[in-house]
């Protein structure tokens, strides 16, 4: 089998480093992209296979030097994971901080948007044409949390880059899916056994899941052939108030 290279963003921690070492461990060479390099350097110690690349996504002179540093080192790409985000303060919306507002969309949004066109230009010029880039939706883009509106917001605007990705990829052999990920258990979930913020307002224990897990199916995501692709997929703890919430 033909090396495969892969783009995981925010791979330092959580999710990301768990679905970078997923992809190592099916074969993939694994790039790991995130402001700290600490981290990014630990992952890449711990498992053969993945090479960390510092960089801030949310600056596009950084993104394009980071994308084209993978292209030259490993000679193409054939997956981006867009997993970098971040989280807003859970306050009434009359309350939510205009900058920390601007931070959100910042990373959330612009960022998905500068890795997603870096990816599309190097799988675009690349022979053979072609790659495949997933974008991490997360359960908010289909239904918000209460107190959420700047990462609801975010996570909506990211299915809309996955539908136009996907739209304007056909023709370059590049396909693009989402993965949204309800409860995986990482720092920023650490807390959900002691009560999450419900529709009601009510505070009740939330389940979660392995981030391993989410490893496994982005390796089921990323190995199909060219040919398929999987769309949208949900994952996400058993027994947790998604279906039904509201």
């Amino acid at each position: 089998m033909a090396e495969r290279i892969a783009i995981v963003t925010g791979g330092g921690s959580g999710i990301g480093a768990a679905c970078a070492k997923a992809l190592a461990g099916a074969g993939w060479t694994v790039a790991v992209l995130g402001r700290r390099r600490e981290p990014l350097e630990a992952v890449a110690a711990e498992v053969d296979g993945v090479h960390a690349f510092p960089v801030d996504v949310t600056d596009p002179d950084q993104v394009d030097a980071a994308f084209d540093a993978v292209a030259r080192r490993f000679g193409r790409l054939d997956l981006l994971f867009n997993n970098a985000g971040r989280g807003g303060s859970t306050v009434e919306i009359d309350e939510v901080d205009v900058d920390e507002w601007r931070q959100v969309v910042d990373l959330n949004v612009t960022g998905t948007f500068l890795c997603t066109r870096a990816a599309f230009r190097i799988m675009r010029g690349q022979d053979p044409q072609g790659g495949r880039i997933v974008n991490n939706g997360s359960i908010s883009a289909q239904v918000p949390r209460p107190l959420s509106i700047a990462y609801t917001a975010t996570k909506h605007a990211v299915t809309g880059m996955t539908r136009s990705t996907s739209l304007d990829g056909r023709r370059f052999g590049i396909t693009c899916g989402q993965i949204d990920i309800g409860n995986a258990a990482t720092e920023m979930t650490a807390g959900m056994a002691g009560g999450v913020l419900q529709a009601d307002f009510e505070r009740r224990p939330e389940p979660t899941f392995s981030a391993e897990d989410v490893g496994a199916a982005l390796v089921y995501m990323a190995s199909l052939p060219p040919s398929a692709t999987v769309q949208w997929l949900t994952v996400a703890a058993t027994g947790m108030p998604f279906i039904g919430r509201g």
